[in-house]
């Protein structure tokens, strides 16, 4: 009983491990970047969701945070952007805690395809109110928001921009895979 154990922890440990990848290398892919942070991917979530859906909430989150971790290096290292760290505290939120949360996706396993989808909507809106808060709490102190937008209005407008034609790229996308079956297969 115990190799078969033993086996089943590798073939999870390798899924967190492509997976992370998977998520970052499509994170690369960037039709648009805002200039402080926050990017337009091509259904970078997408992987740590579809995982989360098959292999539950604590998998999802720990994929999410490895997800986070090699966002934050792509972002600092491959796209140069040293103005997204304000504070130790600030990298930590809007990287693994943020990215971490997309695996919450997998409170909606075993549902039907609309219902996942629904629930990953859910896990994307507690990502946009991690960043929102960072956003007033921890940006207000480093960048002056236009004064017509306030301090609680501009962070919102802001991550929201972006996190909503995100999550509308993955929520197409992970919807046809649960209608095409792919969670049904195990490896």
């Amino acid at each position: 009983m115990k190799p078969q154990r033993t086996s089943s922890d590798t073939k999870i440990l390798v899924e967190i491990t492509v997976f992370s990848a998977l998520s970052a290398a499509l994170y690369v892919v960037r039709p648009f970047t805002l200039p402080f942070g926050g990017s337009i991917t091509l259904g970078s979530m997408v992987p740590v969701m579809w995982l989360s859906l098959r292999r539950g909430v604590q998998v999802g989150i720990i994929t999410g945070m490895i997800f986070g971790l090699l966002a934050l290096f792509e972002d600092l290292v491959l796209v140069g952007a040293a103005n997204i760290i304000a504070t130790p505290l600030q990298a930590v939120l809007e990287y693994p805690v943020a990215f971490g949360v997309i695996g919450l996706t997998g409170l909606f396993r075993n549902k039907s395809a609309l219902v996942a989808v629904a629930g990953a909507g859910a896990s994307v809106f507690v990502r946009f109110l991690i960043h929102y808060f960072v956003g007033v709490f921890v940006w207000a102190n480093v960048y002056s928001f236009p004064p017509e937008w306030g301090l609680w209005l501009w962070p919102a407008v802001y991550n929201g921009s972006f996190l909503t034609v995100d999550f509308i790229i993955c929520a197409i996308l992970l919807y046809a895979l649960m209608k095409e079956g792919t969670l049904r297969y195990r490896l």
